[in-house]
């Protein structure tokens, strides 16, 4: 049974991403459990880089991103609402 913890991100979560995240995050913006995680990354075909911390694999938000084919961080209407982005009109 998948618990909501390993449900795949959301594109809102996906931006709310600090620098780097645990392989966990990366697998879950991909849509794939942790085990397959490891496999793919045995087989040197994890979707992006992963930089070995210790015995932890940790992945740059910014080539999570590149492999997910996101180059932009969209602007939501909350956020301009709540006036942290500026809209075309201002």
């Amino acid at each position: 049974m998948t618990n909501h913890g390993d449900a795949p991100l959301t594109f809102r979560e996906i931006f709310d991403l600090p620098v780097s995240v645990d392989l966990r995050t990366a697998a879950r913006a991909f849509g794939m459990c942790l085990g397959t995680a490891y496999r793919l990354i045995g087989q040197e075909a994890f979707p992006c880089h992963t930089v070995r911390v210790g015995r932890r694999h940790r992945v740059l938000t910014v080539d999570l991103l590149r492999a997910l084919g996101i180059e932009e961080r969209p602007v939501f209407a909350d956020e301009v609402a709540d006036g942290v982005a500026l809209t075309l009109f201002d």
